[in-house]
């Protein structure tokens, strides 16, 4: 199974569009907020709710199964700077949940902690760690889930 995140787009359609295209044969597409369009825009895209997604009525968290595994899906904002990552992974496996796709930092990151993968697939307008933009691919076969960054040119 082949699932495509990406994050904090903020109203630059083209990305999502181009990710729909690059990644055509996925599965699954997952937008972890900040999207800035209308809900009937991308319903291919399991979409929560962003800090800056004023006029949209997205959900706050998602959870989606996969291949027996369960993932979480936030924003990122509703954590604080401090310990986020270990306060992230607590709460996913209050969820029971083993994966946790967030965005809001404008950074892209894979870790894992407690049994927990954490995914950031980056920003797809401006990423904040000098890198570009960048998405994220979860492979699942097998019981096993890789994760891996895609960063993109910068217009």
């Amino acid at each position: 199974m082949k699932i495509v995140v990406v994050s904090d787009s903020h109203g630059k359609n083209i990305r999502l569009d181009e990710v729909l295209k690059w990644e055509s044969d996925a599965d699954c597409f997952i937008h972890c907020g900040d999207i800035e369009c209308s809900e009937d825009a991308y319903p291919m895209y399991h979409t929560v709710q962003g800090n800056n997604d004023f006029f949209c009525d997205y959900p706050q968290k998602i959870i989606l199964p996969a291949m027996g595994h369960r993932i979480l899906v936030m924003h990122g904002n509703q954590f604080p700077y401090m310990r986020r990552i270990e306060r992230m992974a607590e709460y996913a496996k209050q969820e029971n949940c083993d994966i946790f796709c967030y965005g809001h930092t404008h950074v892209a990151a894979i870790e894992r902690l407690d049994d927990v993968l954490l995914l950031n697939p980056g920003s797809l307008w401006r990423s904040r760690d000098g890198r570009g933009p960048s998405y994220a691919v979860l492979s699942m076969e097998g019981g096993e889930v890789k994760a891996e960054l895609k960063f993109i040119d910068q217009d």
